[in-house]
């Protein structure tokens, strides 16, 4: 009688041998395949490397190493020594000012609870897709439903949102994500080099951010093996990072500073590397940065618009005095940013952040904000304000009164020097900077301000300024709103600055109709870039109309536009400024004591 390949014959009941033989042939074959699929199904991994994991099921929050440690890489320009904290000074051990308004006995009614929660739900919606069509993935696109790499492909949504989901309460998306961002791979990457800011502000403050909040260890270890990693970034003759960390140069000890980066690049690390360094009781990573900070306070008086340093510089000469372009946008401004945040962060044992901050406001002030001419009933334009761009020249200082979207975070960062610092006239013009570019937004018709944009400047930010229609007229563009000439850059790619600074603003004064404006420029947001998975940059914000989307949503609509929409709209003991300090990606570090 035959029997199944490899089964023997004494194993076949005795009842079956009676039975015909071709029916003991199905049953073999049945019982085969019924045992093939429980070994199977024993053995395959608990998550396929590239799916979420399944809702109903927490995975532990565990670190799993990277397959490289870069510890054992041998540094090829070590420090001698090592550069300690700075303690807690005696005489003023809290010489800094309280930043949040008192709120008294706040009440959080319906209306603004309904609001909370509709911000909520567009995150979720948008967290859902990137779970079903991108998870572990930079980016997902949002109208096309698909995943993307463009930071590494180490999942920069994923960890750009972790603060993000634990703020909003979303406790078991958390803790999916957090389980996955613990077992990451910073060596696995076809890429050859990594942008050294934007891994340090997404990842890296994404990791301490998401630690700092949980107190998952797992987060921690895997934001210092991270940390290690970017620390091997410093490794060059001058102790002055470039722009990109490049593996292979920084594994065989070429690298070397860059001679015309961007400024905000190497002086926007500060933050998380001193958090890290704070958290993990490791000195070596505020070393690295604290080399930074002393070149900016030695060459801070030394360039051609002496209190604020140039858009590039020349990190492998360590020079200042040659570039003639200033900004407190692009390229610039995380550098400013961080001079009141690193303060606030180490609770003001350093006043050289202080001294630095002040002198260059007190430049940007006198040189680089302008305000526009709008009509004379147009009072939230009255009081509006933005930085521009300046050039300097061997006889005159010429301001580009050209607006960014970038910029729109100066009103936050005037209002938090204002507050920690006592200068109450910082906080008017922070809140001035944060109204005028609220009131941007609503001046165009999909009630979205531009990238780019110019006006038509009043001579100076204070005084009479009338409205003079035939100078309007013939300077500006087509179709541009009245105070408007151009828009440069007519794209909205759902950034976070304005609602940063509106945010940050009602938390420091309480003022009321922040919140207002910050609904009616989330209304506009949704109503141009929603789609049917989330939410989509969009091309143009100067036509009428549905605007075309460009499938782009990059991590920090998670991690920075949406946390900071729903911030407003929530109790203000709910992350208080007073206890954190936000980094330029919007990870909330606890402030030391």
């Amino acid at each position: 009688m035959a029997y199944s390949r490899g089964w023997p014959f004494c194993f076949v009941p005795a009842a079956l041998r009676r039975l015909d033989g071709r029916l003991v042939r199905v049953i073999l074959v049945a019982a085969v395949f019924m045992t093939a699929l429980v070994l199977l199904q024993h053995h395959r991994p608990r998550e396929h490397a590239n799916r979420p994991p399944p809702t109903h099921r927490r995975l532990e929050i565990r670190f799993k190493p990277s397959s490289f440690d870069w510890r054992t890489v041998k540094q090829r320009y070590p420090v001698p020594s090592l550069r300690p904290l700075p303690p807690v000074p005696t005489d003023h051990p809290n010489r800094l000012g309280p930043v949040q308004h008192d709120f008294g006995n706040y009440v959080h009614d319906a209306t603004t609870s309904h609001r909370q929660q509709v911000v909520r739900a567009a995150f979720a919606k948008s967290w859902q897709s990137y779970r079903k069509h991108a998870w572990l993935r930079d980016e997902l696109t949002p109208v096309t439903g698909r995943g993307k790499t463009t930071f590494g492909g180490w999942a920069a949504t994923l960890i750009d949102a972790l603060d993000t989901l634990w703020i909003m309460g979303l406790s078991d998306e958390f803790h999916d994500a957090a389980a996955a961002a613990a077992r990451l791979d910073w060596a696995k990457t076809k890429d050859t080099a990594a942008n050294l800011f934007e891994t340090t502000i997404r990842h890296l403050a994404g990791l301490i951010s998401a630690y700092d909040l949980s107190g998952e260890p797992a987060l921690l270890d895997k934001a210092t093996e991270l940390g290690n990693m970017l620390y091997m970034a410093f490794d060059t003759p001058n102790r002055m990072p470039g722009f990109w960390f490049n593996f292979q140069d920084a594994k065989k000890g070429r690298q070397i500073a860059g001679y015309n980066d961007p400024s905000a690049s190497p002086c926007s690390l500060s933050l998380e590397f001193t958090r890290l360094s704070l958290l993990t009781g490791d000195p070596k990573y505020y070393d690295a940065v604290a080399r930074i900070t002393d070149f900016l306070e030695q060459t801070q008086d030394q360039s051609k618009l002496p209190g604020m340093w140039p858009k590039l510089i020349d990190f492998r000469d360590q020079t200042v005095n040659t570039e003639i372009g200033f900004s407190l946008g692009a390229w610039a401004d995380s550098l400013y940013e961080y001079l009141p945040k690193m303060s606030a962060l180490l609770g003001g044992r350093l006043p050289s952040y202080e001294t630095m901050y002040r002198g260059a406001m007190e430049t940007a002030k006198k040189h680089l904000l302008f305000r526009p001419m709008v009509p004379d009933d147009d009072k939230e334009g009255q009081v509006a304000l933005f930085p521009g761009d300046v050039y300097v020249h061997a006889d005159k200082v010429d301001l580009i009164p050209e607006g960014q979207h970038l910029s729109c975070f100066a009103g936050g960062m005037f209002g938090l020097g204002g507050k920690l610092f006592d200068i109450p006239a910082q906080v008017a013009l922070g809140e001035r900077l944060a109204r005028g570019c609220a009131w941007a937004y609503n001046a165009f018709p999909t009630g979205l301000m531009p990238e780019v944009f110019s006006v038509v400047p009043c001579p100076a930010i204070d005084g009479p300024c009338p409205w003079d229609e035939e100078r309007w007229q013939k300077e500006a563009g087509k179709n541009m709103p009245r105070g408007f000439k151009s828009a440069r850059d007519t794209r909205y790619i759902l950034r976070p600055e304005a609602i940063e600074s509106l945010f940050l603003l009602y938390r420091m004064t309480g003022q009321a109709d922040l919140r207002e404006k910050a609904w009616r420029m989330f209304q506009a947001i949704m109503n141009a870039t929603e789609t049917p998975l989330a939410n989509s940059a969009i091309a143009d914000v100067t036509v009428s109309g549905k605007p075309a989307q460009t499938d782009s949503m990059e991590s920090f609509w998670l991690a920075e536009t949406l946390k900071y929409f729903y911030l407003i709209f929530s109790p203000p003991d709910l992350i208080s400024l007073d206890e954190f300090v936000f980094n330029t990606e919007a990870h909330p570090f606890r402030r030391a004591k």
